[in-house]
């Protein structure tokens, strides 16, 4: 049995997945990027190897300190992927998309699959069922919406998500929940109908911090894991080493 630590870094937490051999058993909130932190859990999890997938500027000492410790690897676009990437400057792939592209191919093989990540924006990533990462698309997230909302206007409040709200708004909150959260239900809807209309044996997966808003909403029932990064970063740590 070994044990694989695997940081994601994204615009609004600091992650890490714990792995023993391919089961994810552990799943933790850094405080901060510091080489305190990396150390403690290197320290608690006697970890063989590691794996960072970031999309910030991050304390980069950490790196030296996995490298020292473990099979480190750094996700970017020069990685060895389950994946090929033939779309222009592959280089400005975001760390997290690739990953994504990795678990897909990892759990769905032999088909093509539109991965839909509900984060800070939404992306949706694209794989065919020949392992190509072809692109997709980007678009706002929730709290990008809700803030935006609020801060271009006079008198908009910042409203907190909310899963149970009504078509028809009753007030200003519930009109501003319908609109963002219904608004990007009907988006996710809109993409995987214009997906399944040019793909057969099409596979849809859905992740992210803030998918359970969307699930009861959507029209379709996908699958969905909010752990599906982690299932990619731990294939692509697994792929180069």
């Amino acid at each position: 049995m070994h044990t694989t630590l695997c940081f994601d870094f994204g615009n609004t937490r600091l992650k890490c997945a714990v792995f023993e051999n391919a089961a994810l058993k552990d799943l933790i909130i850094l405080t901060d990027d510091s080489v305190l932190s990396v150390e403690k859990l290197i320290q608690q999890y006697k970890p063989s190897k590691s794996i960072l997938a970031s999309v910030i500027d991050h304390n980069t000492e950490i790196e030296n300190v996995l490298s020292l410790r473990t099979k480190f690897h750094r996700l970017g676009y020069a990685s060895k992927l389950p994946v090929t990437t033939p779309i222009g400057k592959p280089e400005k792939i975001g760390a997290d998309r690739l990953a994504l592209a990795a678990a897909a191919v990892y759990l769905y093989p032999e088909r093509h699959t539109l991965v839909i990540g509900l984060g800070s924006c939404i992306t949706y990533n694209f794989i065919n069922r020949f392992h190509e990462f072809l692109g997709g698309s980007i678009s706002p997230g929730m709290e990008m919406r809700f803030r935006a909302m609020h801060e271009f206007t006079a008198k908009l409040p910042l409203v907190q998500p909310h899963w149970n709200f009504p078509l028809v708004g009753y007030d200003t909150k519930t009109n501003m929940l319908s609109g963002v959260i219904l608004g990007i239900s009907k988006e996710i809807d809109g993409f995987i109908d214009e997906y399944a209309s040019k793909y057969s044996n099409f596979n849809v997966l859905l992740t992210g911090g803030d998918m359970a808003f969307f699930v009861p909403h959507l029209k379709k029932k996908i699958f969905a894991d909010p752990h599906l990064i982690y299932k990619g970063l731990y294939a692509i740590s697994e792929f180069n080493n």
